[in-house]
């Protein structure tokens, strides 16, 4: 097997792991919050376990929680689902309503979750509400170029600042499953858990989004013609021990997190 057979491979694996992750928490999301929020609207939002839940006479903020949960049901979903081929190729359709659905969806998850991050300090301390809104303000700009490419026709380039999107709106999954993984192997070192602070919590903070965008770009590379083999070694001896971590962080999330409340 070739370098450049051995990149897609490893690749397509990480996704294949990745899409089954974002469908078990795409389950949770939509058996934990939807239907109290269904049945009772802004109130159901009470008792759940939300950071920045149900505030008494904060209208607003509840709104933006609402809108923040509900819609990232698409954000997860349907993320995976605009990156698999054969979508695009047999049902073109889909994949272009798909794709405005879920980058609508990412903007107002994103500006929602700004504001809450702002108004409620309710996720750590201010190095986490820094993290996490550079995490928000980077979904705002990779939509709005992979809008302005496929206006354009750029559709090369429409996919590559898709993908960017697609990394940057996961975050708040990559997140969780990084944690969990970290704390099932590590048994939570760096993470103070009464605070949600701690050295692990702030390098995860600006990782989330950082790691995921800087392998993606590693990836583009090894696709050049002119990519040298050992690039393309490298990339996937990086790439397969955190696919593995991300296997595992899955199975902690799963099990500790998502199964329980389910």
């Amino acid at each position: 097997m070739d370098a450049n057979r051995a990149v897609n491979l490893t690749v397509k694996t990480w996704f294949c792991i990745a899409a089954v992750g974002h469908t078990i928490f795409l389950a949770y999301i939509l058996a934990v919050f939807y239907p109290p929020i269904a049945q009772s609207g802004l109130d159901g939002l009470q008792g759940l376990h939300l950071p920045a839940g149900f505030r008494e006479g904060d209208t607003l903020g509840n709104l933006a929680a609402v809108a923040h949960v509900v819609l990232a049901a698409i954000v997860i979903g349907g993320g995976p689902l605009q990156l698999i081929p054969a979508v695009r190729r047999h049902a073109p359709t889909f994949h272009r309503w798909l794709g405005r659905s879920y980058l609508m969806a990412a903007v107002i998850s994103s500006v929602g979750g700004l504001y809450m991050t702002w108004t409620r300090h309710s996720i750590g301390d201010l190095v986490s509400q820094v993290t996490i809104s550079i995490d928000g303000i980077l979904v705002l700009v990779f939509a709005f170029l992979a809008v302005r490419a496929a206006m354009s026709r750029r559709i090369i380039e429409h996919r590559r600042w898709a993908l960017r999107l697609f990394m940057a709106a996961s975050a708040v999954w990559f997140f969780r499953v990084a944690l969990m993984g970290w704390a099932m192997l590590t048994g939570g070192w760096g993470v103070d858990w009464d605070s949600f602070t701690g050295p692990f919590l702030y390098a995860l903070g600006v990782g989330q989004y950082l790691v995921p965008l800087a392998m993606l770009e590693w990836y583009f590379h090894c696709q050049k013609r002119e990519a040298r083999q050992r690039v393309q070694i490298a990339f996937i001896s990086t790439l397969v021990p955190m696919t593995v971590f991300m296997a595992i962080g899955i199975f902690a999330a799963t099990m500790g997190m998502w199964l329980p409340q389910m």
